[in-house]
């Protein structure tokens, strides 16, 4: 199927509005790194926010979320804990002001912040630099197969040879990323953040209409009875005990062989025993949440804020804005390719290829001049993904490596010019890698489950203990890192690592079976780098304390800190943190459930949802909205910009 050419019309207008923008706002960004990087510390929060939902809101995550809807029902909706989707409430709660607090540029650079100046410090940041470059290629490399797969379903084939196709069947898929890709980075290099924020802005409400327009025609041209007649007993219900309990061949309306593959993707998905595979998912989930956030676009927009109440208002946002309009747009599409998957696929779907029906959905149901709007749309959360992942890998060539060792008394300009080459080569080196991916969940899988995996031990105890060190943290990421590149180049997470269950197989991916083993190998890096060195010296641990005022273990230090300064007052929230932790996550869950329910008109569900909704929304609005200032804001302290005063200024 392919685009009307009104519809091609309204997408070649926004893309080249878009390089426009970039362009007219390249003389603002260009001024120095910080203002490239971070627009200056000026843009306000609800701006960062949308652009960080923006972000999120990405093509080929879209059409993982209809498969798993489609597939696995409401109880989908806790399978992006994966990733997992509640870091961002560790960040909104508590995270973000402490990382803001630093001052910093990057990930990298808070390193300093943490480990001061020695050794142990610049091989952690060394090490942080790596890890950041790894994770944004792979991200590039998963948008690479999002939209080459999207555009490639509706647009005319830029190359039709027959012996081209036979040899090179995924050509013009690939072609087409191509073309998206160096548009994309066109206005990226040229505008840095700036531009990345204020056209992800846009493209938020692009995408916003298309959500919208999507779930209305789905529940006009969708009753619930037809909804009820194309799925299995369970599928309506979110909660499960220890088996999925859904069984696809008591469908009749499906062909039985589409029913078989149903039952199939579940075995193979290695999800049935749902109860084992959530629990694990919460444990893995929890300690990567409290690690804060990985050195990519996330990280760069709470850096952008301009202070750290600002920060935690941002990240609150981002759940508010992306997960309603989201999860409308998911339950749309959902419903529509269920009520009509016989005809989408005529042939054999024994190995089906989910990821593409988002485009068969709307090619049957969309009209002229709204398919091009929607279109947009779908491409604007691709550009708004990797606009973002783009904008965050140069900080750390640049401002980390080429800065910090190679020429650190140049002009400005002359690190904006980098920036750009910089940005060039990792997308470069993105596409690359793309060709070779066979599909985005092979992506997804290796990002959040071995790749993470070797990123949380050490992140997680850089904050809370304070006898940690840059030794520590360092043979703790490497360890990691080698430990997750073996095991997927050996494919060892396949294996069943716990032999005498052979009878109770837990899930066969390696976000289950891979990431405990790589967290016990890393934590043994932590701990023995940590312990078989000295610690950090006391003046760097001291101001760490006093800059970011974490709880934890860190009572050595509080002791020193009080004797210079007995007006210091430590952080005692934990308890309320922790709460609002609790309260926030139900709030999400929420927040990505109520827009299911009103697609599919299950009322009672909804009107339950929102009044779970409401209340939760009340408790953090009194427990953690009222007290930001009082915790972050200047009633502490008083931030002063690095180039007058790098030290915080401490008041009673």
């Amino acid at each position: 199927m392919h685009l009307n050419p009104i519809d091609i019309s309204i997408i070649v207008v926004y893309l080249i509005g878009t390089v426009l923008l970039g362009i007219f706002l390249s003389k603002k960004a260009s001024k120095n790194i910080n203002h490239y990087f971070l627009g200056g510390n000026k843009i306000p929060w609800y701006f960062l926010g949308i652009s960080d939902a923006s972000g999120m809101f990405d093509i080929a995550g879209t059409m993982l979320l209809v498969y798993w809807l489609s597939v696995y029902g409401l109880k989908s909706v806790w399978i992006p804990w994966l990733w997992p989707v509640f870091n961002q409430i560790f960040l909104m709660i508590y995270l973000s002001p402490w990382l803001r607090r630093s001052n910093v540029m990057t990930g990298a650079e808070w390193i300093k912040t943490r480990f001061g100046n020695g050794r142990g410090a610049n091989l952690s940041h060394i090490i942080v630099v790596v890890f950041a470059l790894i994770s944004v290629i792979g991200f590039l490399s998963y948008g690479f197969k999002g939209i080459g797969k999207f555009a490639a379903a509706f647009l005319p084939p830029l190359v039709t040879s027959p012996e081209t196709l036979a040899h090179y069947p995924q050509i013009n898929t690939n072609l087409y990323a191509l073309i998206l890709m160096a548009i994309t980075t066109l206005y990226v290099v040229k505008g840095g953040m700036f531009s990345v924020v204020f056209t992800e802005v846009i493209q938020y409400g692009i995408l916003t209409i298309s959500s919208i327009a999507i779930g209305i025609i789905a529940m006009y041209h969708v009753s619930p009875e037809a909804i009820n007649s194309v799925i299995p007993a369970g599928w309506k219900d979110m909660f499960f005990g220890l088996h999925l309990n859904l069984d696809w061949s008591t469908v009749t309306s499906h062909a039985a062989e589409k029913v078989n593959a149903f039952n199939e993707w579940i075995k193979t998905d290695g999800y049935s025993l749902f109860g084992i595979f959530f629990g694990m998912m919460l444990f893995k989930g929890f300690f990567v949440a409290a690690a804060g956030p990985a050195p990519n676009y996330d990280m760069q927009r709470i850096l952008s804020t301009r202070s750290p109440v600002e920060a935690a208002k941002m990240n609150s946002l981002v759940s508010i804005v992306l997960n309603p309009a989201r999860y409308f747009l998911v339950a749309g599409l959902t419903i529509l390719a269920l009520t009509n998957f016989d005809a989408l696929y005529k042939s054999s779907i024994t190995t089906p290829d989910f990821e593409a029906i988002l485009p068969e959905v709307l090619s049957r149901y969309v009209p002229v001049g709204l398919l091009g709007l929607l279109m947009t749309g779908f491409i604007a959360a691709f550009m708004s993904n990797f606009a973002a992942t783009v904008n965050a890998a140069p900080a750390y060539i640049v401002n980390d490596i080429y800065k910090k060792y190679i020429n650190p008394n140049a002009e400005p300009k002359k690190y904006v010019k980098m920036s750009y080459l910089a940005s060039i080569g990792v997308v470069v080196v993105g596409i690359t890698i793309g060709f070779f991916v066979e599909s985005l969940n092979q992506i997804v899988l290796w990002i959040v489950a071995c790749l993470w995996g070797s990123y949380t031990a050490a992140n997680v105890l850089k904050w809370y203990w304070w006898r940690f060190n840059g030794y520590g943290y360092f043979w703790g990421m490497f360890s990691g890192i080698l430990t997750s590149l073996i095991l997927t180049a050996s494919d060892f997470y396949k294996l069943n690592l716990i032999p005498f269950l052979h009878d109770w197989p837990l899930p066969n991916n390696p976000n289950m079976n891979s990431f405990p083993l790589i967290l016990i190998i890393s934590i043994f890096g932590c701990i023995l780098g940590t312990l078989l060195t000295e610690p950090e010296n006391d003046e760097v641990l001291m101001k760490f304390y006093r800059t970011i005022r974490p709880w934890g273990f860190w009572k050595p230090v509080y002791r020193k800190v009080i004797q210079i300064d007995p007006h210091f007052i430590p952080n005692r929230n934990f308890k309320r943190d922790m709460f609002n932790v609790l309260v926030g996550i139900v709030w999400q869950i929420t927040l990505m459930t109520a827009p299911v329910f009103l697609v599919i008109r299950e009322y009672p569900q909804l009107i339950a949802c929102l009044c779970v909704l409401v209340v939760t929304s009340v408790i953090l609005k009194l427990n953690w909205w009222n007290k930001l200032e009082a915790s972050y804001g200047d009633a502490h302290f008083k931030e002063r910009t690095l180039e007058k005063e790098p030290e915080l200024i401490w008041e009673k």
